[in-house]
Formats: structure tokens, C-alpha cells, sequence
């Protein structure tokens, strides 16, 4: 009797429309039999073959990269969703190549000349021909952060006009109470810091690089901030002249100049009545750059919805196509290509496997599916803020972003991480579709990398769609504990934004299989089901959601 009253209550506790909304249905999980290893690698062998040259943004790669995925798409019977009636979106870069000879510090006792590419990178904050400091005083602000919900501001009203910033990277992580602790938010990002110290009228800001506060070590940032660097047209607002990197030790030989201690900036940095700290140093540099515009496109298919009602909003999945193209100045027997197999051909191979499974149902879901292989991610996710700023539909019709970068490579997992856990609705859905393949959910392993404000659903999540951004999980079947974690360490370490990344014979797809058939099976969940998906209450993102849907609001009233 006490069993069948639980019962009875448990089943009341249960929303009604939560009953008549199967988590998946028997057309979809048929559907997601079309995602096998085989569909993923021949997409990645294509992306990620030598002839696409890295799929530099504006580049001939580039172009065939974009020409194959629309022709997949339309092979599918996706249809065009670009303005112009076409599957291209495009739009313009300016590339940006800077050549900066060197960084020179003086202060009265001395002087620190630092080395590109060895002690520091630099490129150009401008879009010009010459980008210069002169003389530029050097302040160190800590972590460069203004939080008025945390009661924190490291630049305490101090006029920081013409002067160049030393910042921290990452953001204060002791308190767990402050800045979610270990968790990086995006006040620990390095695009965040550039552009608050543009704000403030700075001339340049140098960010100190250390592995465990970027995530990654030093030769990514040389990889990634060398060669040409692409922008979006400049819009109106503050521009800073210079924006750099130095690396530890770099940075202690100047501090040295001010008769500072790094370790002791960075305890003081650390507490919330920091104070800027003038160093008595000047900092000079000067390099020209080449500066040209370059098209290139995201690539846009959509599948109609089958609801007459339902069918103007979209379920978004995003993926970005681009890669880093080629690298500058070939060694005998170097490899040039970087190929982006893993980052992200593997990525646009799951989309396109998700757009194959979505045509393997009796009929399209009743939300339209939104197919969006953006441009430009390694360049600071210019694709996806083109699209966010320029969208097919308004952003309260987007009922949510399903994101990928990435995949697993290394087999089957007992678990799944899900990036930003705790922030929307979805990760009730994700949950139990994990529990369907016998895994469950964790939340990101290493939060202290701010995965989420590094991939193309931030944009989206800005404009207040509620953002999905899941892959693999690090408890591998038939493998040791820890070993998921060394895999993925050893990975950036030896593969990440480097030549090496290729599609190699041992790549296991069996785990990517179930992380991309959860990716479908997500989608056609909420393509499917009347409630909208919603940021939880206080998250960061949920103001700009309800600002969203008051204007799709405001335009049916007019």
C-alpha cells in the first residue's frame, strides 16, 4: 500500500505536459542509427585534407570548405537560409599581418628589451598600417576587472588614458564565493581584458601568459596571435594601439626595472581594495602591418518545421569550419598545414551527421532546424557574431543553440560533461538522455579553462538563447582512472592549434557516435516540445532572453 500511495504521489509531482512528452521517440532513436563512425570520418578526412590548406579565413581553403558543407546540406534537402537566398552569409574580414621587432622597457634603473615571438607576441589593436607605443606608461591592474555584482573594480578610477596595462590572466579564483571560484567566467578571458582596457583609454595592454592561468601553454599563443590576424570591419568605439602577450619570465625582468615582486602583485591583486600599481616604467614598441579585407562566409541550411505555429522558431546548431591555414616560414621536411581535424572538421562532420538523422524521421519536427557552419572562431568567434548580430530570424525565435567543437577520439565514456551545467533548462533534457545511453552528466572537469566563453555559443547566449555545449566525458570504458584526463592533457599539449592535428588511423569514433546522436537527439527534443527552453532564474544570460521575447512581444503588437 505505501508503495502504490509513493507511486501515485510521484506520478502527480510529474507536470502533465511532462507525461505526454516522451524524452525520445521510437522515429527518433530509428532516426539516430545514421550516426555511425564511418559518416564522422569521411567528413573529417575531407575537411581536414591537406588540399584545404588549414582553412585559413578568406583563403582558397576556406572557399572549398564552405562549398562542401553547403553542397552535404543541400544533398540532405536542407534548404538556403541566407538573405540573399543562397547557403552563404557572407561578409568581410580584415586581416591584419603585424610585424613588431621588438618591446623595449626603461625606467631609471635600466632598460629590458624583450624579444618577439621568444619573450612576447604582439599584434596590432588598430586597423592601419602602423600601430605604435611610445613611451606609454606601464600600470599594473591586476586582473583588469570591473564586476559591480562581485563589488569589484581593479581600476578604481585612475586615468589609464595613453598607458599600457599589465594584466593577470584568468580571474580571482581563492574565494569561491567571488568569480565562482575555480570556475573562469568571462571576466577571465583574454578578450574580455582587451576590451576593458580599450574602454578605459588605454594605449596597450599586456597579458602575462602562464600555462595553468591560460589553460594551454605558450607556444598556442604563438601559434595562434602570429601571422594574419582577422577582425570584423571596425565599428565605431575605443581602440587600444597594441595588444600582447609576454610570458613569466618575460614579465619578472621588467618588474625587476620597477624594484617589484610578480609573486607579491599578485596576492595584492587578489583582494578587492587592489589598487592600480604605476611601475615608473615606459614602454616602447613599434611595427607596421599589411591590413586587408578578405570575404568569407557562414554557411546557413535549414530544414522547415512541420507545426504551422511552431515552425517560425528554430532549434540552432552551430560549428565552426574554420582553422588556422597555414603556417608562416617552412623548415626543410616541416610540416606547414594546420589541419583542424579534431578543431574543427570533427565538429562539422557531427553537424552534418545531426542533418543526415533529422532526414531519417517520417516527417521534419515541428520547430524548423537552423544549421549554421560559422567562419572565424579561432579569430575571436567573428562568425558567430556576425550571425548573432545578423540572424536569419530574431532572437527570441531561436528556441535554442546546440553547439559543437570538438569530439571524442579516444572511445566509448561512462559519462558526459556538459559545459556551463547549472545554467539553462536543457541540462534537465541532457540528463536524461545520457541516462538512455547508461552515462551520466557531469559538469565541466576543467572549469578553470572558461570553456564556454570560448566557443561560438557565448555569442548566441549573449543575445539570450539558451546554449548547449556538451561533448565527452573523461571515464573511458575499459581504461584506468585519470586516464581520460592525461589524454585530453596530452592532446593540447602536443596537438592543440598545431600541424599535428590530423585525422590519424587509431581516431576511435565509438564515443563521438553517442556524444553526436545526443546532439540530435537534444535538438529533435526540444524542436518537439511546446515550452521553450528557458536560462535558469539569476543566471547571467536570462536578462537579455526576456529582453528577446519582450521584443518579439512588442513587434507582434505593432
Amino acid at each position: 500500500m505505501k508503495r502504490l500511495v509513493s507511486l501515485l504521489l510521484a506520478l502527480v509531482a510529474v507536470p502533465a505536459l511532462a507525461q505526454r512528452t516522451p524524452l525520445v521517440t521510437p522515429a527518433e532513436k530509428s532516426a539516430s542509427g545514421a550516426i555511425v563512425p564511418d559518416v564522422l570520418r569521411a567528413h573529417v578526412r575531407f575537411l581536414a585534407h591537406d588540399l584545404l590548406e588549414g582553412r585559413g579565413p578568406g583563403t582558397r581553403g576556406d572557399a572549398l570548405g564552405q562549398a562542401y558543407i553547403a553542397s552535404q546540406l543541400e544533398a540532405l534537402g536542407m534548404k538556403p537560409a541566407a538573405a540573399d537566398g543562397s547557403y552563404f552569409q557572407r561578409f568581410d574580414l580584415v586581416g591584419i599581418t603585424s610585424h613588431p621587432k621588438g618591446m623595449t622597457f626603461r625606467a631609471p634603473q635600466g632598460t629590458a628589451e624583450l624579444k618577439f615571438h621568444e619573450d612576447f607576441i604582439a599584434v596590432s589593436g588598430v586597423q592601419a598600417p602602423e600601430a605604435k607605443l611610445e613611451e606609454s606608461e606601464l600600470v599594473f591592474v591586476g586582473y583588469g576587472i570591473q564586476a559591480p555584482e562581485y563589488e569589484w573594480d581593479d581600476f578604481k578610477g585612475m586615468d589609464l588614458r595613453g598607458k599600457t596595462l599589465l594584466i593577470l590572466n584568468n580571474d580571482p579564483e581563492d574565494d569561491p564565493k567571488l568569480f565562482a571560484g575555480r570556475t573562469r567566467l568571462w571576466y577571465g578571458r583574454w578578450d574580455y581584458k582587451y576590451e576593458q582596457a580599450a574602454k578605459v583609454g588605454a594605449a596597450g595592454a599586456i597579458i602575462l601568459h602562464t600555462t595553468p592561468s591560460a589553460g594551454y601553454p605558450w607556444q598556442v599563443v604563438q601559434t595562434s596571435w602570429t601571422g594574419e590576424q582577422f577582425e570584423l570591419p571596425a565599428a565605431e568605439g575605443p581602440r587600444m594601439q597594441v595588444k600582447a602577450w609576454t610570458t613569466e619570465a618575460a614579465t619578472r625582468r621588467v618588474l625587476q626595472l620597477a624594484g617589484k615582486e610578480l609573486d607579491a602583485l599578485q596576492a595584492a591583486a587578489r583582494k578587492r581594495d587592489f589598487q592600480p600599481v604605476p611601475l615608473g616604467v615606459k614602454v616602447s614598441a613599434r611595427f607596421t602591418s599589411e591590413v586587408r579585407r578578405r570575404p568569407t562566409a557562414n554557411v546557413l541550411a535549414m530544414l522547415p518545421g512541420s507545426d504551422a505555429k511552431l515552425a517560425r522558431e528554430v532549434v540552432l546548431y552551430s560549428a565552426h569550419h574554420d582553422h588556422l591555414g597555414m603556417k608562416q616560414g617552412k623548415e626543410e621536411g616541416e610540416d606547414t598545414i594546420y589541419n583542424g581535424a579534431l578543431d574543427n572538421a570533427a565538429g562539422v562532420a557531427a553537424m552534418l551527421a545531426v542533418a543526415k538523422a533529422f532526414r531519417e524521421l517520417p516527417q521534419p519536427p515541428r520547430r524548423s532546424i537552423l544549421f549554421a557552419a560559422v567562419a572565424a572562431e579561432e579569430q575571436g568567434l567573428l562568425g558567430s557574431q556576425y550571425l548573432a548580430e545578423h540572424p536569419p530570424v530574431p532572437a527570441g525565435l531561436v528556441a535554442a543553440n546546440i553547439n559543437i567543437d570538438g569530439a571524442n577520439i579516444h572511445g566509448r565514456t561512462r559519462d558526459l560533461t556538459v559545459i556551463g551545467l547549472g545554467k539553462s533548462s536543457l541540462d534537465a533534457i541532457i540528463t536524461g538522455l545520457a541516462k538512455t545511453q547508461g552515462r551520466v552528466v557531469k559538469a565541466d572537469q576543467l572549469s578553470d579553462r572558461g570553456f564556454f566563453y570560448r566557443s561560438d555559443q557565448f555569442n548566441f547566449a549573449k543575445q539570450g538563447i539558451p546554449a548547449a555545449y556538451f561533448g565527452s566525458g573523461m571515464d573511458f570504458v575499459g581504461r584506468p582512472e585519470g586516464w581520460g584526463k592525461q589524454q585530453r592533457e596530452a592532446w593540447e599539449a602536443k596537438h592543440y592549434h598545431q600541424p599535428s592535428d590530423e585525422l590519424r588511423p587509431e581516431w576511435d569514433f565509438s564515443g563521438a557516435v553517442e556524444d553526436v546522436r545526443l546532439f540530435f537527439l537534444l535538438g529533435a527534443h526540444v524542436a518537439r516540445t511546446p515550452e521553450l527552453p528557458r536560462w535558469n532564474k539569476g543566471d547571467e544570460f536570462e536578462a537579455a532572453r526576456l529582453e528577446a521575447l519582450e521584443a518579439l512581444k512588442e513587434g507582434a503588437s505593432k
